[in-house]
């Protein structure tokens, strides 16, 4: 009678590394791994050897002294005598005010572009086939240079509103004025502010939040979070019955009433812009360098959107739409209901991409003045101070920064609307 054993564990061996193809791989990956962290350390060695032979040694302290220059375009307080840490810090929240607003314009843009190029009616699908060749096929850069001269040579000067009989007046009632200096919009002013927060003890980086902001933006996320309430309701209610309610009402109640009651009770009134001297005072200035990267990234931004939202409606099947309007549905709420959310699973992951070349695009503000970041840290301060390397590193690690960001908000964001398989 013969007897089954199992055979004799192999005893692990260092040539099993090379020649054991349960090992091999792994063990080349490390050894390239550790190679490329030897050429990086020598590299990084080799240049701060360098530097320090030049008298140049790898240090931040330059941060702390005045920058000496002004920004035009700010959002918060700031002068020439501050530090150049305190410049880059504006110049940081100039490049995401540009890159918060041109990723909202055009997305906003681009899908209408997108749901229109698509359109039945044959003249506007021609314009905004036009519209998107013409714009995706020229550079960002002409566009923006472009945009500031239309702005410049198009606009009254601030003396054509002067006079009994002006050649150019504010616009409504009064209270915007659009001049070739920039546009003059009216501001926010609390009679009865809750007043400021202030955070960062030091000059480089004081940095103020108003509680009357916080407390909008906290009014501001209830009432959305009580519409996707209001909202998800309606989609159970649907789901039983087959019959959506009409909630758009109650919606607008739920998002303005609450603001209404919030600001009536902060004294919230407009501080108007006037004409004072040679120029408008009071309000809030929007230099045309701002205006004009805003809208020349947009646009061109929108041109891809566009396509991406005409690919991803083309991907579903054209079965959805039939039964939808089997079902009675209007084309308008097919498209919001029906088309739009399965097609964002084909559009979000490459109008990711757009979102961060846009902020990368962005950079491209020095061409009209606009100090970002790129012209405060990357620009004025390394011409200054001559710390071109670490200058350089910290602007590459802000953009990597606000790109990884976006990318994981939006990466996010796909995974929620994705499909889930069972």
């Amino acid at each position: 009678m013969t007897t089954l054993t199992d055979p004799p564990k192999e005893h692990f061996r260092l040539s099993m590394l090379l020649y054991d193809t349960r090992y091999r791989s792994a063990t080349i990956q490390v050894i390239a791994l550790i190679g490329f962290m030897l050429l990086a350390a020598w590299i990084i060695s080799n240049t701060i050897q360098n530097l320090e032979a030049l008298g140049k040694p790898v240090e931040f302290g330059f941060f702390g002294e005045a920058a000496s220059y002004d920004i035009n375009q700010r959002l918060l307080e700031y002068n020439s005598r501050d530090s150049h840490l305190r410049a880059a810090f504006i110049g940081l929240l100039n490049t995401l005010v540009v890159a918060v607003l041109g990723c909202i314009t055009a997305t906003i843009i681009g899908v209408l572009v997108g749901v229109l190029r698509l359109s039945k009616n044959w003249l506007v699908a021609r314009v905004m086939t036009v519209y998107v060749e013409m714009f995706r096929n020229v550079p960002v850069l002409l566009w923006i240079v472009l945009a500031m001269a239309i702005l410049i040579e198009s606009l009254p000067a601030p003396r054509a509103f002067r006079g009994d009989e002006p050649e150019a007046t504010m616009k409504l009632f009064d209270s915007v004025a659009i001049t070739n200096r920039g546009v003059y919009v009216p501001d926010f002013l609390f009679s009865r502010s809750l007043g400021d927060i202030h955070l960062f003890g030091t000059s480089s980086l004081r940095f103020d939040i108003s509680l009357d902001l916080v407390a909008v933006l906290i009014v501001l996320a209830g009432s959305i979070f009580a519409m996707r309430k209001v909202s998800a309701f309606a989609a159970a209610k649907q789901e039983s019955t087959g019959d959506r309610p009409t909630i758009w009402y109650i919606q607008l109640g739920i998002l303005f009433a609450p603001m209404v009651i919030l600001l009536t009770a902060l004294g919230c009134h407009l501080g108007y812009p006037e004409l004072t001297g040679f120029n408008f005072k009071g309000g809030t200035h929007m230099r045309n360098s701002l205006i004009a990267l805003w809208l020349a990234l947009s646009l061109y931004t929108a041109a891809f959107i566009a396509e991406i939202v005409r690919a991803g409606i083309m991907a579903i099947s054209k079965g959805q739409t039939e039964a939808a309007s089997a079902l009675g549905l209007r084309p308008g709420r097919t498209m919001r209901l029906v088309i739009l959310p399965q097609a964002l699973r084909v559009i979000i992951p490459p109008m990711i991409s757009n979102y961060l070349n846009l902020t990368k695009n962005s950079s491209l503000a020095i061409a009209v003045g606009y100090m970002d970041i790129t012209g405060t840290l990357g620009g004025i301060t390394m011409n200054q101070t001559g710390r071109e390397l670490e200058c350089v590193l910290l602007l590459m690690l802000v953009y990597l920064s606000i790109s990884l960001s976006i990318s994981g908000v939006m990466n996010w964001y796909n995974n929620r609307v994705k499909l889930v398989e069972r």
